[in-house]
Formats: structure tokens, sequence, C-alpha cells
């Protein structure tokens, strides 16, 4: 499928960084996979074919059963740990819900906010994912807000209007402080899961956009240190092009993240 890139009156010169001084952030978000004894052993592959990449960061997001077990397997090592979920209480009656207070209880240091897949088949709309924002920096988690639009919204010409609504509601509330501690993913949906990906382009021009924004909303300071990444069919053979584009600062990686060779091709990108 070939889809023409978007204009956007924000997607301005300005808001394109060259030499990018943002650390490239490698993210596997494992979904609903792995058991704690398959994802201790992904740990292991990992620690050993990641190794010795001081200048990006690495991050595993598994599954909420295997979290404490992962925990402690990437405890002193390079490997950070995220979440998928969390809800924006601290606690309370809400049964199969877990928190940000335990997440971070356990060593996580990030957590996934606004998924499409959450969007979608738990219709989580802005307003419940501007609350998990705030709980995420409330418990000293940094939020990965995820935003994209569907196949439909790409051909009618609203790619950037979608990211916008998304990222103006779901930060809302929000001041540039909190910014040093922020990362936004752009997933188109139309590319999760499918095997399509966005050309290079395609997801520079959207980047582009989102940066442009958030210039606009919070300043060029927090926009230029805010980290964007791509997501969508990340795999070993498209992400050096990807990190090629001045505005893309890593991947949210879903598939390929769970076979360490694919999963470290892609860490070990070379970006031309």
């Amino acid at each position: 499928m070939s889809l023409s890139p978007e204009r956007s009156d924000l997607a301005s010169p300005k808001a394109k960084t060259a030499g990018k001084a943002r650390t490239p952030l490698l993210a596997g978000n494992w979904k609903m996979c792995k058991t704690i004894p398959e994802a201790l052993s992904l740990v292991d592959e990992l620690k050993a074919s990641c190794s010795g990449l001081p200048d990006r960061e690495i991050l595993v997001c598994p599954p909420a059963t295997s979290l404490e077990s992962v925990s402690r397997a990437v405890r002193g090592s390079f490997l950070r740990l995220g979440a998928q979920n969390l809800h924006w209480e601290s606690e309370g009656a809400f049964t199969g819900e877990i928190s940000g207070r335990m997440l971070a209880s356990i060593g996580c240091a990030y957590v996934i906010v606004g998924h499409s897949e959450r969007r979608q088949y738990f219709s989580e709309t802005d307003a419940v994912v501007q609350k998990k924002i705030h709980a995420a920096y409330r418990e000293g988690l940094v939020p990965i807000l995820c935003v994209g639009e569907t196949l439909e919204e790409r051909e009618k010409g609203l790619a950037s209007d979608v990211a916008a609504r998304q990222i103006r509601q779901g930060l809302s509330g929000l001041g540039p402080e909190n910014f040093s501690k922020l990362v936004v993913a752009y997933e188109p949906v139309w590319a999760i899961g499918t095997g399509r990906t966005a050309s290079p382009a395609q997801a520079q021009e959207i980047h582009a956009v989102i940066r442009g924004l958030l210039s606009e909303l919070y300043g060029g300071k927090a926009a230029d240190g805010t980290r964007l990444l791509y997501g969508g069919s990340i795999k070993p053979d498209n992400i050096d092009s990807l990190m090629a584009q001045p505005d893309i600062d890593g991947g949210l990686v879903g598939g390929a993240s769970l076979k360490a060779p694919d999963f470290a091709r892609i860490v070990k990108y070379e970006s031309r």
C-alpha cells in the first residue's frame, strides 16, 4: 500500500531537529505474549546480544504477570523496564487493574499510555488517556503517549488532525516542566501488526507535525527535548531508514521485539 505523505502548517522547518541530541529509545512492547519462563529467557538473550550500546536506551515492556520477575532479571543491567498500562488511581476498588504506584514499587521506569489497542478494544478515550498520563507523572513514571490515525482517517487527510487532537487532550493540564520526562509514540493504526509500514517520509512528516505542535503549546525547549518514537511494523530491514529521519528518536516495537535476534538488530540500527 502506498500512501502519500500529508502536509501541515504545523510541520515547520523549525520543528525539525538536525543532528539529534536526544538519546534514542528502543522499546519493546511484548503485548499479551510470553509466560514468565519465556520472558526470562528473552531477557537473557537480550542481555547477551544488546550490550555495549551506551548511546541509546533499551526498554522492555512485558505483560503484567511477568513484570516483577523481569524486574529482578534486568536489575543492574542496561535494560530498562516498562509497563503496558496503568489505572489513573493509586489504589481502590478497581478489580483487575494495576496502579502506577504498584508499577513503580517493582522497578518500572516507563509506562505505555493510550496505545491504539487500548483505545480500540477497551474504549479508552482521550479523557481517560489524560488521567493516566497525570497518574504516571504522579507516581514518577515516564509516560509513552501513543497517538495515530486509522486507515480511514489517513485516506481522508486527517492524520495530522488526529495526532494533534490526541496530544492536546492527552497532555492537557501539564506544563513544560513535565517534558523532560515525556515520550510520544506515533503509531499509525493501519500499520500496527499488518506488515504495512509508513514510509520514512510519511513517518517524518507526522513526527515534525508533533514536534511543531509541542513547540507551539509548550515552547521550543520542551519540544526539542521530547523524544518521539515511531511504531507500526518496525522490522530489522526498515529501522535504519526510519532512524535516519531528523525527528524520529526511536521505536516502539511490537512483534519484532519478541524475537531476540530481530530486536537486537533493531537496537543496533545504523543511521545514515
